[in-house]
């Protein structure tokens, strides 16, 4: 999970230099690799580990407001996975950067000249508007980023937390969270490929398809 989170800060620095640069190729790929990281996480939401599992994000408001209220007390200790905003955080940037992706794919600049790679499949209509809103939609995706950006430079700073170092290394001290100490149940490897077979699946189909019409 940890090589898929940074892949995607990678990717979608990426995407936005080559849309500004205009090197459109380049944005057609990293926005490919995108939805295959995408596949794979959604996949990886279900058959993961309990941590990276969706079943564990989804918090009753009632938790999610006993947990903020938890936030500013002294003896706050950080949750072992995703804290129930974090969670909130984690899902709202996956919606975001499906909405995006999928409106590219569909999506046709003004002069029809740039198009994503499903746009033929859709009026041209369609594709503009699609490409209209994958603009708009950066915006929201860049508005929970630097949410998610905030939230990170908050704990390290008023709670003397640091998330950033376990997302590289994988680790944390036990006294440090609440959660099991014994750390994550290991995942089969055959699980692992199956969701790597599954998003290299969805990218060929996406690059192929076209070329059938």
């Amino acid at each position: 999970m940890r090589l898929v989170h940074w892949l995607l800060v990678f990717l979608i620095a990426a995407s936005w230099w080559t849309a500004e640069e205009g090197e459109m190729q380049w944005h057609y790929w990293s926005g490919l690799t995108i939805v295959g990281l995408l596949v794979f996480r959604i996949y990886w939401g279900f058959a993961g580990p309990e941590t990276a599992r969706f079943a564990n994000f989804i918090r009753s408001p009632g938790t999610v407001l006993s947990y903020t209220g938890k936030l500013f007390k002294p003896d706050y200790r950080a949750a072992f996975g995703h804290n129930p905003l974090g969670a909130l955080s984690v899902i709202a940037i996956l919606l975001a950067l499906i909405a995006q992706v999928g409106l590219g794919l569909f999506a046709s600049d003004t002069d029809g000249l740039e198009s994503g790679p499903l746009s033929p499949y859709v009026s041209y209509e369609f594709s503009k508007d699609a490409g209209n809103l994958h603009e708009d939609a950066w915006n929201i995706l860049l508005i929970l980023i630097g949410l998610h950006i905030a939230a990170i430079v908050f704990y390290l700073i008023v709670k003397r937390i640091n998330l950033i170092t376990p997302m590289i290394t994988g680790s944390r001290k036990a006294h440090a969270v609440e959660g099991p100490p014994s750390g994550i149940a290991p995942v089969p490897l055959w699980r692992f490929l199956i969701g790597v077979a599954l998003a290299a699946l969805v990218v060929f189909l996406i690059v192929w398809l076209p070329t059938t019409r």
